[in-house]
């Protein structure tokens, strides 16, 4: 049962074909032509049947043609026929390689696909290679070599691209998959299959656009957590719409949302294939850096001032060895080398000195990563030889941690250090801007699995908001049939989440301005109050600082006669009196909500005030978010350097400006309603944070049962936390697993018996791989869900102090097969907790979230000699049967639904 659902597809050891006659290719049209060479030369050692849709008799006559995976090449009108044949004779997978196919005749192949549970790849793909099956089911060119590298693609013409660059660079692949624009089998379903595939160890994704978020950064983020996963997409382009109600609607491009979820889901992002390839390439080697802090080891010093500008154009630091280091390891150069923020050797450099570069560069702790540069010298200078230089260069990496990429520059006279180069795990670039790329890949991949590794509840540790009065002011609203709340509701609808907010009143005349002013105190600021006007400062509706009661008076007046000139159909109700904010150090900043398709909210961080579009300051982060992801969030703006001391104003509150990006992220998770939002400017200084203006728009939100469907990063489940009595004394807590957990985990197998390790495990290992131990600890809650038992022990210390230590004593799991109405359960106690209840009790809470996901039966494996585990699956009303596959195993099942 643990077997992928697309192993039929990717690994099937039976196949039927339909392509017309292998014999006579000449006859067929060029799709099944060229699938007929791919399939003839490729040396598949499975079974290949040849079929046709003419052929006459009963089921019992095809069962001798029952197969894995059918392969479908013919004419448009011969296309569902075939695959009809494919499905009743119970083919679990199928490829139609076609190309120019409508979309009704693709939705009608998708039809009889469910119809008989086929696993369809296509229509409109060129299929797919698995090199070390030897298996080229695609009609994208010869087969490739074999290697570590998956290549997913939904461009048939980049795929055959990149494999014709891929043979003349010696790259090789474990599998490559053409989607194309109409397959039912998606993007996300292939990242799953390659996820938990043994032979590929990085994946390689060229994309073009997505239809289901959630499905989507459910499967990257499970890919990502277990291997790299580096992307292409094309399709970036300016954005910002003229209907945009908001700044932040305006200013986010969908290409930014899309960075953000890569980001988030902890992969690099490209921007052309070659990247593609030198990113995967050191993301699959055993180094993993820390940190953005390169050292530049070079013998030139036109080579390292590149490598050291661009390496501060995108974002990276240039490391200096601390004094002791550099004192140390001047004493091994040559007189001429420089050992400042970029270590120059000199001319007369030979491997020796490079060798000792780079291991004083491991050893210092302001180093995350190494680049070397090699530029060739005239032959005067005999000591330096690129390839003796190499050597030295590969024997200091022998035994490093940190990473380390080359840049041997030239050609002729350096061919043969780079082929050296090239055969060892150590990447190497013919420039320093691309080497240094790739060592921003390896520094962006370490950052963003840190984002992987976030999975935040929808409401932080903060005060409760009031929930239930947002949503009545938000139904008010929309019940007047608007859109856009005016200030003071976009104000009252903050302070329900408790953002601080400037008192705020609405003055429909002169002379309520002038008491409201009065009762404030001055001075205060005068602000338009209309529905139909976006932006206050484009019709000059926003005066500031008066001072006096005839100057509100004045203003007023003068605000409305401008409004009325420069937009006469805008519907007036007054003008908003509040407080200036009294932060006159305080910095202007913007946080923002906008809605991208197919992501949903975003929330948006940069520099606030007039200016916004102008400063186009923006950083942005799908929600839900945490402490981290917050601070992470302000420090990408680049207004980030202004919130410390600052032209003489000293640092700002930071804790208060990421409870206020926390408080916004609560308002996203909790109303789905919400389609955009600018606090613009929210003033920030060393006392705290105050909203001074707001717009908020609204609309319907769809009806659906999922939970929290507007959202494409399912939030941690903290409701589902509960607290139970052992029988022995005590309490134990019950909660959904987070990544956190995983050493704990690790304790619980570790401590278990050979006997249940192989129970629940069926196999004699110790303890859990580092990537099996990362899938089940970072989980999708939208698809599976594991509950932890976690029990609270006092220790006696040393100093006769107790400190609390938790440790894990049982799991249940469930997670949700393909079909989407049935799930796989596993569970494992602690053997020190045998007997006490503890399984019956995770299971029954398991059970019964799967039962409030609309799942219809819940399923499992359990050994045939597991007679405690069996007994208890009994005790619960699960069927106990023999499994038809394999006798070792029962199969228990029992149905959720009433």
């Amino acid at each position: 049962m643990d077997q992928h659902f697309l192993t039929p597809l990717f690994l099937p050891k039976s196949i039927v074909v339909f392509a017309g006659d292998p014999e006579h290719p000449e006859l067929a049209d060029p799709m099944a032509a060229a699938l007929i060479e791919s399939l003839k030369g490729c040396g598949f050692a499975g079974a290949i049947t040849w079929l046709d849709i003419g052929m006459q008799g009963t089921l019992a006559d095809l069962a001798h043609s029952r197969a894995d995976l059918a392969l479908i090449a013919l004419p448009h009108d011969q296309l569902e026929p075939a695959l009809e044949i494919a499905g009743r004779i119970r083919c679990k997978a199928a490829l139609v390689a076609t190309s120019g196919l409508p979309a009704a005749r693709c939705a009608a192949l998708h039809a009889v696909a469910k119809r008989h549970g086929v696993y369809l790849l296509g229509p409109n793909s060129l299929g797919f290679q698995r090199p070390a099956l030897k298996l080229n089911a695609s009609v994208a060119g010869a087969l490739a070599s074999p290697g570590p590298l998956a290549l997913v693609s939904q461009s048939g013409a980049l795929t055959s691209s990149i494999l014709d660059w891929a043979r003349q660079n010696g790259v090789g692949f474990s599998t490559v998959v053409s989607l194309g624009a109409n397959t039912a089998v998606d993007l996300a379903q292939v990242l799953d299959f390659l996820a938990n595939d043994g032979s590929t160890h990085s994946i390689l994704v060229y994309m073009e656009g997505i239809t289901h978020a959630r499905r989507f950064m459910s499967a990257l983020r499970a890919a990502a957590a277990v291997k790299p996963v580096v992307v292409m997409k094309a399709g970036r382009k300016p954005a910002g719409s003229d209907a945009a109600l908001t700044h932040s609607a305006a200013i986010v491009g969908a290409d930014d949302v899309f960075e953000a979820a890569l980001r988030r889901a902890g992969v690099v992002r490209v921007r052309s294939f070659t990247q593609l390839f030198s990113a995967a390439r050191c993301l699959a080697s055993r180094y993993r850096p820390t940190g953005k802090r390169l050292a530049i080891v070079t013998n030139g010093g036109g080579p390292g001032v590149l490598a050291a500008d661009w390496a501060n154009e995108i974002g990276l630091e240039v490391a200096r060895l601390g004094e002791a280091n550099r004192a140390a390891l001047a004493l091994k150069l040559p007189p001429v080398a420089a050992v400042s923020q970029v270590i120059d050797l000199g001319e007369e450099a030979n491997g020796e000195h490079y060798k000792a570069a780079v291991q004083a560069c491991a050893g210092d702790a302001g180093v995350d990563g190494i680049l070397v540069i090699y530029s060739p010298k005239p032959a005067c200078y005999r000591q330096s030889d690129p390839l003796s230089i190499a050597q030295g260069v590969l024997e200091a990496t022998q035994r490093l941690s940190k990473p380390v990429v080359a840049c041997w520059m030239g050609d002729d006279s350096v061919r043969e250090a780079r082929a050296l180069l090239h055969a060892k795990p150590l990447p190497s670039f013919r420039t320093p801007e691309a080497a240094v790329d790739a060592f921003g890949n390896i520094a962006s991949f370490y950052q963003n699995q840190q984002l992987l590794q976030q999975t935040p509840p929808p409401l932080s540790a903060l005060q409760e908001p009031d929930a239930e009065g947002a949503r009545l002011l938000i139904e008010g609203v929309l019940a007047e049939r608007r859109r856009v709340l005016t200030e003071m509701e976009s104000k009252a609808l903050l302070a329900a989440f408790h953002i601080p907010v400037t008192r705020t009143m609405l003055a429909r005349t002169p002379t309520e301005a002038m008491l409201i002013a009065s009762q404030l105190g001055y001075p205060v600021a005068l602000k338009i109050d209309s529905p139909d006007i976006s932006h206050k400062s484009d019709v000059q509706g926003v005066v500031l600082n008066l001072t006096s009661a005839s100057q509100v008076r004045d203003a007023f007046h003068d605000m409305l006669a401008r409004v009325k000139r420069l937009q006469p159909a805008a519907r007036v109700h007054g003008a908003t009196v509040q407080p200036m904010s009294g932060k006159p150090r305080g910095r202007e900043l913007y946080i923002g909500l906008s809605t991208d398709d197919p992501f949903g909210p975003v929330i948006t961080f940069g520099a606030g005030g007039t200016m916004i579009e102008l400063i186009n300051d923006r950083a942005m982060e799908l929600p839900p978010l945490n402490q981290f992801l917050a601070q992470r969030l302000i420090e990408r703006a680049r207004v980030a350097e202004t919130l410390q001391h600052w032209r003489g104003s000293p640092p700002v509150d930071l804790e208060a400006l990421e409870q206020v990006l926390l408080r916004v992220s609560e308002m996203v998770c909790t109303l789905p309603q919400l389609r955009e939002m600018d606090i613009n400017p929210i003033i920030v200084d060393e006392d705290g944070a105050v909203a001074v203006d707001a717009r908020i728009v609204v609309e319907h939100a769809a009806q659906s049962n999922q939970a929290y469907p507007h959202l494409a990063i399912l939030p941690y489940p903290a409701g589902l936390e509960r607290e139970w009595p052992m029988k022995g004394g005590g309490v134990v807590k019950v909660r959904p697993i987070h990544p956190d957990d995983a050493q704990m985990l690790q304790d619980l197998v570790r401590s278990l018996s050979p006997e249940s390790r192989y129970f629940r495990f069926v196999s004699s290992m110790q303890e859990l791989p580092a990537k099996m131990l990362a899938r089940y600890t970072l989980i999708d809650y939208d698809r599976e869900m594991a509950l932890a038992a976690v029990q609270t022990e006092r220790q006696l210390q040393e100093d006769g102090s107790f400190t609390e230590v938790e440790r894990i004593i049982g799991v249940s799991r469930y997670i949700t097969n393909p079909d989407q109405t049935t799930c796989e359960f596993s569970l494992v106690v602690s053997d020190a907790c045998a007997g006490q209840g503890l399984g019956s009790r995770l299971m029954l809470a398991i059970m019964d979230v799967a039962r409030a996901k609309g799942l219809d039966e819940i399923q499992g494996l359990v050994l045939a000699n597991n007679d405690s585990m069996l007994k208890l699956m009994r005790g619960l009303g699960f069927a106990v049967k023999p499994f038809p596959e394999d006798a070792d195993f029962k199969l228990c099942t029992k149905a959720l639904q009433a």
